[in-house]
């Protein structure tokens, strides 16, 4: 394994069927795995990356809620991952293989699934969220689960006692092997860390499962009654029966070029508009916590033939520029103004335009003198000349965009992809 010393047979299943409904209306036509982030990257690209540069590249990829966009990127985008003797990233549609029914749950999804498994016969498979940005070392917690000789590994986070309300906590002993597992509890009675009572052992939602272990338990949770989850049922009934352990990811490392330093591990949730924003927002930093410019743990995602960018100046004062920002290929800034933002692929920002704070992602257009503060333009969006996005709430919502009370960031959702619609403002 190219980033830990595991050498085992490993199968990943990717939990991609996230519906994202805080994240509305970025995930309107989409779901949560496939937004796109950071200018460049969908969501499920970093869980992708982190497989990849690990040296797990046996993955199953399990679609369900508005598939299109995301088996559409995953073709696209990992496609390359073949070539080697098991080396695949298969999209796997929701199939209704053992009856008239969706996916249940997250242990129903891969019980669903379980002849996959059977036919690839790995010693251990690791289950995956593909719902949030993080950087991980999957290869370290591979080999802490055998090592520790563990029917299961959950990776865990240390976040304080006061936050558990929405997560899953783990009560471990010094060893770190689960005692109890407890499910959104209140922070007054949730478990903490040993050692540590200002803070709790939260599931990431990412695990490691010997195979055998897997195939029983799924095959009993089958039968059962319940919400078939992983988190509500599997898992406090397993640690009462065998060694599962809880994987602290603080003590994850990345690799950096030239192998003598590391790097911390990075997890963020961008389950709300508001922390979708922040996180991107926080790319722009010189000192961003996630670091997009480690070569030795590339963030990969889909490559298109777009030109350079473009920075002109259209007379006075139409002078293109930009500034702490982040700016993809194939933009086009004819005399606007950009600060503070982040600009997908083949972005226009004309003449006078202004665009502060705000997330443009492919193909938008800010017509002349058009003023975006503090929004997010989602793919195809066209800002008719002079006018404004972001400024005043009561009017974006007039003009039928969302407005999140949380934050205040004004949405404008996807327009279609026509000739027509790249041909006029909206």
């Amino acid at each position: 394994m190219a980033a830990g010393k595991s050498r085992q047979r490993i199968l990943a299943l990717v939990m991609a069927g996230g519906k994202g409904e805080r994240l509305y209306p970025l995930t309107k036509y989409r779901s949560k795995p496939s937004v796109p982030f950071g200018g460049r990257y969908r969501v499920i690209d970093f869980v992708m990356s982190n497989l990849i540069n690990s040296g797990i590249d046996s993955i199953y990829v399990l679609t369900q809620y508005k598939a299109q966009s995301l088996i559409s990127h995953i073709q696209r985008a990992w496609s390359f991952v073949m070539g080697a003797r098991d080396a695949f990233a298969t999209i796997v549609p929701a199939q209704m293989q053992v009856g008239d029914v969706w996916y249940r749950g997250t242990a129903d999804a891969i019980y669903q699934n379980l002849n996959l498994i059977e036919q690839f016969d790995p010693e251990a498979v690791a289950v995956f969220g593909a719902d949030h940005v993080y950087k991980m070392n999957i290869g370290q917690m591979v080999d802490f689960h055998f090592e520790h000789g563990a029917a299961a590994t959950v990776s865990c986070l240390p976040i304080p006692a006061t936050e558990v309300r929405p997560f899953g906590v783990v009560e471990v002993d010094e060893k770190f092997r689960i005692r109890r597992f407890v499910e959104k509890p209140e922070p007054a009675t949730a478990p903490r860390m040993p050692g540590r009572p200002d803070l709790a052992l939260v599931s990431m939602g990412n695990y490691v499962f010997n195979t055998n272990v897997l195939v029983d338990v799924l095959l009993h949770d089958a039968g059962e009654g319940g919400a078939h989850d992983f988190g509500k049922n599997i898992f406090p009934d397993l640690v009462s029966r065998s060694e599962v352990y809880a994987y602290d990811f603080t003590t994850n490392r990345i690799p950096v070029h030239g192998g003598h330093e590391v790097e911390q591990p990075y997890w963020r949730d961008i389950g709300t508009i508001a922390s979708y924003y922040q996180a991107n927002m926080d790319l722009r930093q010189p000192d961003s916590e996630l670091n997009l410019f480690n070569w030795a743990w590339p963030i990969m995602s889909a490559n298109y033939n777009t030109p350079p960018s473009k920075f002109m100046f259209d007379g006075d004062p139409g002078k293109g520029e930009a500034i702490d920002s982040l700016v993809m290929g194939g933009c086009l800034l004819a005399g606007g103004r950009v600060r503070d933002s982040v600009l997908s692929r083949n972005v226009s920002v004309e003449r006078r335009a202004d665009v502060f704070g705000s997330i443009l992602m492919d193909n938008v257009v800010i017509g002349p003198g058009a003023r975006v503060h503090r929004a997010i333009l989602d793919k195809n969006v066209h800002i008719a000349p002079n006018a404004s996005v972001g400024l005043d709430a009561a009017a974006d919502k007039a003009r039928g965009y969302y407005v999140d009370e949380a934050s205040g960031i004004t949405v404008v959702s996807k327009a279609p992809d026509t000739p027509e619609s790249r041909a006029r403002y909206l």
